[in-house]
């Protein structure tokens, strides 16, 4: 088995809107040069250990710790003993991102390395299913969100006021839009400055109000709908394309989520009555 590997996904934040580079690792004795990243480096390490040069010293990651380092800084990485090897997942992102949420401009992290187990497993869980499928209403509901709680959590920068007025008629306004453009949603970013918000605004007014993320709430929508269509008698993979689902695939990983069945043992049991 080859145990150097690394494949980088690209991330679309919204539909047209900006990407984010996932990269996820393996490596048995590969020592990166000195080199340095414009974006926030965000990683979570998965297995062994690895070792890291950064501002002077060394960062030794185990598996569940969070990395970040900061735009322009310096940094090697190889493993972290003779033998184990390493995995991690990481993300690149710009600045920007960690700082909607926060006030004081760009975060800086004076400790790089985060214990924050809760918040490794969503990112890393995050990335995960990102790799597989990078939808970009997905990626625009769950990356900002956790960036965000990772600028907040453990960075310099302090955090905005969590109230948002009015946050009922937000998160109406905001399923009213996805409903409606449920094929081709419109980017939370869009969405957001149309009623005057940032992202994270609009993203904690949904929450708060729906107790799940925009893309969840369509891709429930999307299922309600799927229904309907396969009761009348067309197959899964009609059904996906008609409601906004990438594939038979996607369709069938949210009909199970939600209804616990796959779309054709759905539609098989319906017709039969």
């Amino acid at each position: 088995m080859n145990r150097e590997q690394a494949w980088w996904t690209r991330a679309r934040l919204g539909r047209c809107g900006p990407s984010l580079d996932l990269l996820t690792a393996r490596f048995q004795q590969h020592v990166y040069a000195p080199h340095a990243h414009e974006e926030f480096t965000v990683g979570v390490c998965v297995e062994g250990a690895e070792i890291i040069a950064y501002r002077g010293g060394h960062i030794r990651t185990g598996p569940g710790s969070v990395v970040v380092l900061d735009p322009g800084e310096t940094h090697t990485g190889g493993p972290g003993d003779a033998t184990g090897g390493y995995a991690y997942r990481a993300l690149y992102a710009v600045p920007g991102l960690l700082t909607d949420g926060v006030l004081g401009g760009t975060p800086h992290f004076r400790e790089p390395l985060v214990d924050d187990p809760e918040l490794a497993a969503a990112l890393r869980r995050a990335h995960t299913e990102l790799t597989v499928r990078p939808d970009p209403l997905e990626a625009e509901s769950r990356l900002p969100w956790l960036l965000t709680a990772l600028a907040r959590r453990h960075s310099t920068a302090r955090p905005v006021c969590d109230a948002i007025p009015g946050a009922g008629h937000i998160a109406r306004a905001v399923r009213t839009r996805l409903a409606d453009e449920l094929l081709a949603p419109p980017s939370l970013a869009d969405l957001a400055a149309e009623l005057g918000l940032s992202r994270y605004q609009l993203l904690r007014a949904f929450r708060t109000t729906t107790g799940i993320p925009p893309y969840a709430w369509l891709a429930q929508y999307r299922v309600t709908r799927a229904r309907a269509l396969l009761e009348s008698g067309l197959r899964p993979a009609e059904v996906a394309a008609l409601v906004g689902f990438a594939d038979q695939a996607h369709l069938t990983r949210w009909f199970r989520r939600v209804l616990g069945v796959t779309p054709a043992a759905y539609r098989n049991s319906v017709q039969d009555v």
